[in-house]
């Protein structure tokens, strides 16, 4: 896809909304879309207004009795033809997620394949919807569960993974029976909008999907007040996440995937190598812009030394550069100023309070960055809890490091913080395995890997990190009620 492509394709979504199975021009102020590698307008988006938010929330409240009746078998042919159609335009689709959002093209089309993996997912667990027969304490009676859709879902999506983080909403609500009202990030709203598009093609009947544009605290808010919003899908910081459970008008089913504080525990039986090339991974992936980021790192004190060289030559060692130039870079632009103004304060903090710098430190020289929000991979060791890298969720290319003595002490470092969504560690001995296992306050724990969330497997946080599910048979049940159907027959009484 070349770049004239890339223009052709975003005008043609330039300040559209799509509502009731269309695209339509939105009618309210025009709000810039930045390429956060040159800084670049690439484009517009409409800032929905008032009656745009009715007129999506009304479309969505007429389809879903219809969308809901459709047998499960009609919605998974129409999910899995969406996620061929996605699968198929995956170049053209990552160009322009790579022009909004900053990630390296390679990276953004693997985000891509993903969407188009969580369709097929869904699509499959929308035929395994199961019911329940419940014994009774008396003859005579029988007890039916059954699971019937929400209604309409509000989701609310952030600007890190555009497309994933759509489709994990996106998908679990039509396999259930859902009908949907799409909030995409401002800076990141071309990537929905060209799903929308996909949807369309799929022959998703009119109204079942529709996305809005505009700010969070304006469109996003609305559907949060919305009555006829049934449900609300967020995923976003954690101050905004209590913001929409304190907001909310009347009682609405909630599914808030928060912020997180990830940290990583490096112990004596460590492969240390593997756990370099771990934390490498999961530090400074997408500019560390992830929930599952790996924020800080506890090492043993006997492998610290050995540890912290890796991690800085595997920190110096990444490319970085325009993701839409260099496909292949390890690091693209930081999505906008906001984290890499973070970035620097976090990282001006810790060299103030004692920490040392093994790696990284600025944004790297020459022309071809001088526009864009890039900075480097950055390690800084001998860290401590007064430091903002240790305490905070960073979101940037930035990780810090501490020694550890005993595993208690690592458990204890580890759980002070009020996130709960990821953890890691690297350990060979099956004690310290199954001590930390059982120890770190987490939704995820991930042992000697990276990947803390897989598709059919539940993903979702404790204490601040949120509220409910994605992926997996759990993800799908956050979008039914349940319903006790108790019938006396007569038959044994």
């Amino acid at each position: 896809m070349t770049d004239q492509s890339i223009r052709e394709s975003i005008a043609a979504l330039d300040g559209m909304l799509f509502v009731d199975g269309a695209f339509r021009a939105g009618q309210g102020a025009r709000l810039p879309v930045q390429n956060p590698a040159t800084g670049e307008i690439i484009g517009h988006i409409a800032a929905a207004t008032a009656a745009e938010v009715e007129a999506a929330v009304q479309a969505a409240r007429r389809a879903f009795r219809p969308w809901a009746a459709e047998l499960p078998k009609a919605r998974a042919t129409l999910l899995h033809r969406l996620g061929d159609l996605i699968a198929a335009d995956a170049d053209a689709m990552a160009r322009i997620m790579t022009a909004e959002q900053g990630k390296p093209v390679n990276e953004a089309r693997g985000e891509i394949l993903k969407l188009a993996e969580a369709c097929h997912f869904y699509a499959e667990e929308a035929t395994r919807v199961l019911g329940e027969i419940i014994p009774n304490d008396q003859p005579g009676f029988q007890s039916l569960v059954t699971r019937e859709p929400v209604g309409v879902v509000g989701a609310i999506t952030p600007w890190n993974y555009p497309a994933e983080l759509v489709g994990w909403k996106l998908c679990a609500s039509l396999a259930a029976g859902c009908t949907i009202v799409i909030k995409p990030a401002e800076i990141t709203p071309f990537t929905a909008l060209a799903i929308a598009a996909k949807c369309a093609a799929a022959g998703i009947p009119a109204g079942v999907v529709n996305v809005l544009t505009g700010k969070g605290s304006q469109v996003g808010q609305a559907l949060v007040e919305h009555p006829q919003v049934d449900k609300i899908a967020f995923t976003g910081s954690s101050a905004v996440g209590l913001h929409i459970q304190q907001s909310c008008p009347q009682v609405k089913r909630l599914s808030l995937e928060l912020g997180g504080n990830c940290p990583l525990i490096v112990t004596a039986s460590a492969d240390v190598a593997a756990a370099v090339k771990g934390a490498a991974r999961r530090s400074f992936r997408n500019c560390g812009q992830i929930c599952i980021a790996i924020n800080r790192i506890y090492v043993h004190r006997s492998v610290y030394g050995a540890f912290l060289a890796g991690l800085g030559k595997a920190a110096e060692g990444l490319r970085v550069a325009n993701g839409l130039t260099d496909p292949a870079a390890d690091l693209g632009a930081m999505a906008s100023a906001e984290p890499l103004a973070k970035t620097r304060a976090h990282l001006a903090d810790a060299l103030e309070r004692g920490a040392r710098l093994i790696a990284g430190g600025s944004a790297p020289e020459g022309a071809e960055y001088a526009n864009g929000h890039f900075f480097r991979p950055t390690v800084v060791a001998d860290c401590t809890h007064d430091m903002l890298v240790m305490r905070e969720e960073t979101f940037g290319p930035l990780v810090g490091v501490a020694p550890y003595d005993d595993l208690a002490e690592a458990t204890l470092l580890a759980n002070d913080t009020p996130y709960g969504l990821a953890s890691y560690v690297y350990a060979r001995d099956l004690t310290e395995i199954a001590t930390l296992s059982a120890g770190l306050d987490y939704g995820n724990v991930a042992i000697n890997n990276v990947d803390a969330g897989i598709m059919n497997a539940p993903y979702g946080g404790r204490k601040q990190s949120g509220v409910g599910y994605e992926h997996g048979r759990e993800g799908l049940l956050e979008y039914f009620n349940f319903k006790h159907v108790r019938l006396h027959h007569g038959v044994g009484a």
